[in-house]
């Protein structure tokens, strides 16, 4: 059984500048880092493995692999993003933060069960902060019907 999260990882451009992000910026403890020298098949490698710690235990992580190119582009917010839970005065919080220390900073957005607000780190990638409102828990359970009958719909609708 699958008891949670424990990473998600992502490439990154200079991890000491993924660090002023996710540390100095959002607030999340560099935990733990672990430079990566040879693959499990014997090949040379240079590469950083950094993680960063969230209150529930689990962690974003990250890879610089300057040996290796990545195209990093800056996703919309429907391709690709990273959404961290934080109470409604913290999104308060670190929407004017981030507005004041010039980070593109994008919200508040009302998802009618969730207020979000929305950043990009320096690697491109979009970070969202979301606050659950008090009738999260109606739009998102287990063996949620309504949810199930949307999916339904869509798929009927656009195969």
């Amino acid at each position: 059984m699958i008891k949670g999260l424990h990473h998600k990882a992502y490439r990154c451009k200079n991890s000491e500048e993924t660090r002023q992000f996710y540390e100095g910026f959002l607030g999340l403890s560099l935990a733990g880092a672990l430079e990566i020298e040879e693959t499990k098949t014997g090949r040379e490698t240079k590469v950083l493995h950094s993680f960063y710690r969230m209150d529930d235990g689990s962690f974003i992580a990250f890879f610089e692999a300057p040996e290796r190119p990545f195209h990093f582009t800056e996703h919309h917010d429907y391709d690709l993003h990273l959404a961290l839970e934080v109470t409604p005065e913290h999104l308060r919080d670190m929407l004017a933060r981030g507005k004041a220390e010039g980070i593109e900073t994008r919200g508040i957005s009302d998802h009618g069960f969730i207020d979000s607000i929305y950043f990009r780190d320096p690697n491109g990638y979009v970070v969202e902060l979301t606050a659950k409102k008090p009738n999260h828990d109606e739009h998102l359970h287990p063996d949620n019907a309504k949810a199930r009958q949307i999916l339904d719909k869509w798929t009927a609708e656009n195969g």
